[in-house]
């Protein structure tokens, strides 16, 4: 068997290929090794992803000068030269990441006469058209941050409030109306989310959600609605908030035959908590559901040139697939220098900053340790079990891809280097792994 080895490391190396080589049947005893078990499966990767905020693609489109830079953005990104991405996710009505609150209707029209979503035109369809081109599989995630504020308790779309009973089914078809028009658009939607964040009341767009009342509203307004607009293919996701919680907010709902019918699976973000454990109980519980990371970022404005940053994202992955992890869809692709724009000053970092001043791009850590997974897991893959004995450290993710190609991707979040030998069917082959590097092994299937 033959086998390739690509690495990003502090040092400087970035996807680099650093060497081919071929499997050997006996090796001199290595502290730590990982045997591919390729008989036992688990999981189906769905893809890989990022947000196009009205921020991103504002950043892109206006701020940059250079057209060439959309292209570049989507390039690196969706095209199989680049990250590969497969999946998006957009706010439906603004999150923090826009220009400001806005919604596509008139106060008060609870009959949707004024609805219009040409605002969407002038930045954020464009910038998914291009990806939709550059990907023509990708898959569209709509997720709302609040419902315009006259339709909550608290009259506003920020800090919170709940949706009114009286407009949950006016709200329900509002999701209905989106997601025809952005059909309109040749963009067709794969799947909603309830609520961004329900649980989290913020100085930004939110909405709080119970169980119950997500739950209530999927079983009685929002399933309902899709499947008599022939959009029961739409998929819907409940949560789309942190792991920590995600057994006590899923449970009353899936315990709901009829609630459940509806749903495909829960949403997660990384905010708070490093439970993935937490996932892998969600999935003994509620086997036929499936689990989908929504969102994560690096809090607190960007950090140009860190190189942990892209090591959380490493981390995290990992342990997420392990624990039945179909996907990640990451937060804003780009961001500017200062880590927005944000309409409440909320900045973040994001894998690619548009720096306004330079007109040029700056590629942080983590959007090569992301690459390390998502230009080699492929849609369709399956995750396949390994044994390990790993000095602390040192995390690994297994795959066997459509073409039969087995991808390990390792992780030594140590300081020190670390040899590592991996096994299939008695088969051996070394890698020497340097400290904070993060390596894709990627082995041929047997001709």
């Amino acid at each position: 068997m033959k086998i390739s080895i690509y690495r990003s490391s502090p040092k400087g190396e970035r996807f680099k290929k650093v060497k081919s080589g071929v499997f050997k049947k006996a090796l001199s005893h290595q502290a730590n090794q990982i045997t591919i078990i390729p008989n036992v499966k688990y999981q189906t990767h769905l893809g890989f992803g990022g947000a196009v905020t009205e921020a991103t693609a504002y950043t892109v489109m206006h701020d940059m000068k250079d057209k060439n830079t959309l292209k570049q953005v989507v390039n690196d990104y969706f095209s199989s030269e680049g990250l590969a991405y497969d999946l998006v996710r957009i706010h439906m009505n603004s999150s923090d990441f826009s220009l400001g609150n806005y919604t596509y209707v008139q106060d008060n029209d609870v009959e949707l006469k004024t609805f219009d979503i040409s605002r969407e035109d002038k930045y954020v369809v464009p910038f998914l058209k291009l990806a939709k081109k550059a990907n023509k599989e990708l898959k569209i995630l709509v997720s709302p941050w609040s419902p315009p504020g006259w339709m909550k308790t608290n009259k506003e779309m920020n800090h919170g409030g709940e949706l009114l009973p009286q407009h949950y089914k006016t709200w329900a078809k509002y999701f209905v109306k989106f997601i025809q028009e952005m059909e309109k658009r040749r963009l067709p939607i794969w799947g909603v989310s309830v609520q961004n964040e329900p649980a989290a009341v913020q100085r930004w767009d939110s909405c709080i959600y119970s169980p119950e009342q997500e739950r209530d509203f999927v079983k009685l307004f929002l399933g309902p609605a899709l499947k008599h607009a022939n959009l029961g293919h739409v998929k819907i996701l409940v949560w789309d908030h942190n792991r920590d919680i995600i057994i006590d907010r899923v449970t009353p709902i899936y315990k709901d035959k009829k609630a459940a019918e509806f749903i495909w699976g829960t949403a997660f973000h990384w905010y708070g908590s490093e439970a993935s454990e937490n996932l892998s109980k969600v999935h003994y519980d509620f086997p036929d559901k499936h689990l989908l990371f929504t969102e994560g970022c690096i809090e607190g404005g960007p950090r140009p040139g860190a190189w942990d940053t892209g090591e959380r994202y490493a981390r995290n992955i990992i342990n997420d697939f392990n624990h039945f992890n179909e996907g990640f869809i990451d937060w804003n692709l780009v961001l500017n220098e200062q880590g927005g724009p944000n309409h409440v000053e909320n900045f973040c970092d994001a894998p690619i900053l548009a720096d306004r001043q330079k007109q040029k791009l700056i590629y942080n850590s983590s959007y090569y340790f992301i690459g390390h997974f998502s230009k080699f897991i492929r849609p369709g893959a399956v995750r396949i079990d390994h044994s390990k004995r790993l000095n602390p450290g040192l995390r690994a993710v297994t795959y066997r891809n459509p073409n039969q190609e087995i991808i390990v991707v390792i992780h030594n979040q140590s300081d020190e280097e670390q040899k590592v030998s991996l096994e299939i069917t008695a088969n051996f082959y070394s890698e020497t792994i340097p400290a904070h590097a993060i390596v894709t092994l990627v082995v041929e299937p047997k001709k």
